[in-house]
């Protein structure tokens, strides 16, 4: 999936030039990365709030075209105003197809509807994690890693190392021996019988 996000080059700066922008419905923003220098970009308020809204904004190479000239960059970093839904600022990393990225990519659970530990054994699904730092060549990059969960029996768990990925990607943490738990399947009727021990 390619998602293109409009972008102006902006040649005012400071606090003061931000300030205006975004009373005239803009957000400030940077690129940079690849061995190249910095570029300060303005980009329409709505229309990037709105797109950030999807998961996969935050998780795909984004095809920015800043006065009509695109180049492939991932979302780096989003400032947001502290209570109103506005966002203040947005940094972009170009990409390198021939080198490697680490970003997270979100989890997709399915089937814990059937997991033996729910339909059976009566327990909740936990979700430990929601996401993972994932390391690959910008081509290689998957939209979302899915986390079956239809073998999963109650006080079981599923880690890093249990799922599989497309060809070229890999786990960050796992290079680094971290086997991290992703998702449990707890005992509602263990959990109650210790915190009935516990009182």
């Amino acid at each position: 999936m390619t998602i293109e996000v409009i972008a102006s080059q902006r040649v005012e700066q400071g606090t003061g030039a931000s300030r205006r922008l975004r009373r005239d419905g803009k957000v400030p923003g940077v690129v940079y990365g690849a061995d190249q220098a910095p570029v300060a970009v303005t980009l329409d308020h709505n229309n990037l709030y709105h797109a950030m809204q999807h998961e996969g904004f935050h998780a795909s190479i984004l095809n920015l075209k800043i006065d009509g000239k695109a180049e492939p960059v991932l979302l780096r970093d989003a400032q947001y105003h502290p209570w109103k839904q506005i966002v203040m600022h947005v940094d972009f990393q170009r990409v390198n197809p021939n080198e490697k990225i680490h970003i997270k990519v979100p989890f997709h659970f399915i089937n814990a509807d059937v997991a033996p530990g729910v339909k059976t054994g009566g327990g909740i699904v936990s979700h430990v994690m929601t996401d993972a730092d994932v390391s690959c060549l910008p081509g290689k990059l998957p939209e979302f890693i899915e986390v079956d969960l239809k073998n999963l029996e109650a006080g079981h768990s599923i880690h890093l190392g249990d799922l599989t990925l497309p060809e070229g990607v890999e786990f960050v943490a796992l290079k680094h021996g971290d086997n991290a738990t992703v998702a449990t399947i707890l005992s509602v009727r263990g959990a109650a019988s210790e915190e009935t021990a516990a009182a």
